[in-house]
């Protein structure tokens, strides 16, 4: 039911042993590096209540958000940011500073975050990164970044040669294709959906003549992900709880959401003609909602609709707005859980193949408990310890259940990178092995190749 794809092929190496798995212990952070704390976890884990905790155990504590949405000004309530009265005058960096209409990279993360992080240890102080969004945290800590080749290169140089070609620019699916025919290998490491990054590749090739993939060799290869040669020491805190208990909370929030003001946010940058690729736009939340106010103001223009305000929508009589209200809502409850499910897998996989040494805290009693004592025992004290262990260099290497680790397996480039195509699942592109060994036991691809095989069955009985 699913089979490689067409342009899957093992990524070239330097090494000639890279093929085969090893295992081994990470290397000990390099003597002189200075220490920062990263939170980690999924939408709703806690991240950024444990951040503010943490400061009342360890002086100096400041916050650095690495949060792809919340750097943007604007929609406060749907990105969730943390609200002033919460942040217990814990100075929290890298919240709403950049226009909401521009883009925001990797790289731009890393060279605005670096700076704020040296400069409170300079001060004497703890920098506590809370991240959501992991490609930004991998920017701090791994040695290659592509967006580094690619800063300067300008896209009047790639529409010149798409427009030779007979491809427009908007052309999503049209431009990976022709990206797998330049460098299919380059084409492995991306998802047909990263349309920003295909377009940077494509960029490269048509400015300097150099293949992408040429990158990903030899010792960039090895090094890509890895903390090993981070400029800081790291204690990596992963905050985590039950799928089932972060769906819930997830549910609650957006419910929470709605009634704080959601709709009013998303109303004020709604633009029927905006893409939702770049910017703000990108966060979960927004283009739910498209359907629901393109049809609320074509109402509003012929005055069949004549309030201000979109948060007394819920008590509208209009069954067909209110339909879509609904749907909107139970789309970015959805849509939110798919995300929670992502960030897992990825957290997973930075541990388990990219040799990142994430102390595993499971909050899930914590969120059933009733008081704020369930909170400190099960999570902030465990995170404490771990912390003050950190500082005063008596660090040990953990699994999840804290016992002794010696090492994770080293997956080769072919395991990590190879594309995968689900067949059964309406052609979902899955990257590399572990994610395709996880989607193949989820629930819902066991019931479509149950599915399948039953009509398989049925047509040759026929």
């Amino acid at each position: 039911m699913a089979h490689l794809a067409a342009s899957a092929a093992p990524l070239p190496s330097a090494d000639p042993d890279a093929g085969e798995e090893s295992s081994h212990s990470p290397p000990p952070p390099e003597k002189g590096l200075r220490k920062v704390v990263v939170v980690m976890g999924a939408t709703g884990a806690g991240k950024s209540r444990l951040a503010v905790d943490l400061a009342s155990h360890f002086a100096g504590v400041e916050v650095v958000s690495a949060d792809s949405m919340q750097v943007y000004g604007g929609l406060d309530v749907l990105t969730n940011k943390v609200p002033l009265h919460e942040q217990k005058g814990v100075p929290h960096h890298l919240l709403s500073v950049i226009d909401p209409s521009v883009e925001f990279t990797c790289r731009d993360f890393r060279d605005h975050a670096v700076p704020i992080i040296e400069g409170i240890l300079d001060r004497g102080g703890l920098p506590v990164i809370v991240g959501g969004t992991n490609f930004y945290i991998q920017a701090l800590v791994s040695p290659f970044l592509f967006d580094d080749m690619a800063q300067d290169i300008e896209g009047l140089t790639l529409n010149d040669h798409l427009d030779e070609i007979g491809l427009d620019n908007d052309d999503e699916a049209g431009l990976y294709e022709h990206l797998k025919k330049i460098d299919p290998v380059a084409a492995q490491r991306i998802h047909p959906n990263n349309h920003r990054k295909i377009k940077r590749y494509l960029e490269l090739y048509e400015s300097t003549g150099a293949l992408p993939s040429d990158l990903f060799q030899g010792q960039a290869t090895e090094k890509w992900g890895r903390p090993s040669n981070s400029r800081f020491d790291c204690c990596f805190l992963w905050l985590d709880a039950d799928l089932h208990v972060l769906d819930r909370y997830v549910n609650e929030r957006v419910d929470c959401m709605i009634d704080d003001g959601l709709l009013d946010e998303v109303c004020n940058i709604y633009d029927r003609e905006a893409t939702y690729t770049q910017g703000l736009r990108q966060a979960i939340g927004v283009h739910e909602f498209d359907e629901f106010f393109r049809f609320y103001f074509a109402r509003k223009e012929t005055g069949e609709i004549k309030m201000d305000s979109c948060t007394t929508m819920a008590g509208l009589h209009d069954d067909n707005l209110k339909g879509l209200l609904d749907e909107a809502v139970s789309q970015l409850k959805a849509n939110t859980r798919r995300l929670v499910r992502r960030q897992r897998r990825r957290l997973h996989r930075l541990n388990k193949y990219f040799e990142w040494n994430l102390r595993h805290i499971d909050a899930t009693e914590a969120f059933y408990g009733a008081t704020a004592d369930s909170w400190n025992m099960k999570v902030v004290k465990p995170c404490v310890d771990i912390v003050r262990d950190f500082l005063s260099d008596d660090t040990i290497l953990a699994s999840r259940d804290g016992s002794s680790v010696t090492g994770s397996p080293r997956m080769s480039s072919r395991e990590l990178w190879t594309q995968y195509v689900c067949e059964a699942c309406d052609n979902r592109v899955l990257r590399g092995t572990h994610e395709w060994e996880q989607h193949k036991q989820g629930r819902c691809h066991r019931k479509r190749v149950q599915r399948l095989k039953q009509k398989a069955s049925t047509v040759i009985s026929l």
